[in-house]
């Protein structure tokens, strides 16, 4: 078996058994009689699922040989991110915090394995081609559209999926504040990474023979 494809089946394990850790936390979540909807209303949960996804994709795409175009590695970006931000607040505002349900060994697969992992990935196996700085503000709309719908929410059944998105431990003011810093924190890690990717990309493990998929992710944009 070649290297890509060993690469491309740890990838691919990576992503698998992500999505089950999340399910068997899903199944404890609701053994407790918590709401479906609060749970996936977590920012590591969603970007767990989202990174573990995106990890599935490349790796079929590898053991093909194939590779998808800038839209596609930026949405891969996305994941990083999302991941790397997952791994620093939970370091810097929620270890301490009560985990109610969540397993042990789960907290630590979601909150310390998978990011180092997908960042390593990243790393490791950079885009082949470079991506635009100008395109890093497309990132922001992920956290912005969560910030937003947790805010919202939240507000309407008074219940936060963090205790640093409620306005209970602090008032508005502490709210804004933190989620200001967690913005710089996330666009200065989505700056970052694409700029080590870009410095890094020749030195990657993708092969020089791959082929372009799809004229819509492949796309110049």
């Amino acid at each position: 078996m070649t290297t890509r494809r060993i690469l491309a089946t740890v990838r691919f394990l990576f992503g698998v058994f992500t999505l089950l850790v999340v399910g068997i936390q899903l199944g404890v979540h609701m053994g407790h009689g918590y709401s479906v909807l609060n749970f996936f209303s977590y920012f590591t949960n969603l970007s767990n699922i989202f990174a573990a996804a995106v990890l599935i994709v490349e790796a079929t795409l590898s053991w093909r040989r194939r590779e998808l175009g800038p839209l596609w590695q930026l949405v891969r970006c996305a994941s990083v991110v999302c991941m790397t931000l997952v791994g620093i607040v939970f370091l810097a505002l929620l270890r301490d915090v009560d985990l109610g349900s969540l397993l042990p060994w789960i907290n630590v697969w979601l909150h310390y394995v998978m990011p180092v992992g997908v960042l390593l990935d990243w790393l490791a196996l950079s885009p082949s081609r470079s991506i635009a700085y100008g395109k890093v503000a497309y990132l922001v709309v992920l956290p912005l559209a969560y910030l937003a719908y947790s805010l919202i929410r939240g507000v309407a059944i008074g219940w936060f999926a963090y205790p640093f998105l409620n306005p209970a431990s602090g008032g508005w003011g502490a709210v804004a504040l933190t989620c200001a810093v967690i913005a710089v924190v996330f666009v200065t890690a989505s700056f970052v990474l694409v700029a080590v990717a870009n410095r890094l990309r020749r030195y990657g493990c993708s092969l020089p023979d791959h082929t372009i998929a799809g004229p819509w992710w492949s796309a110049k944009w």
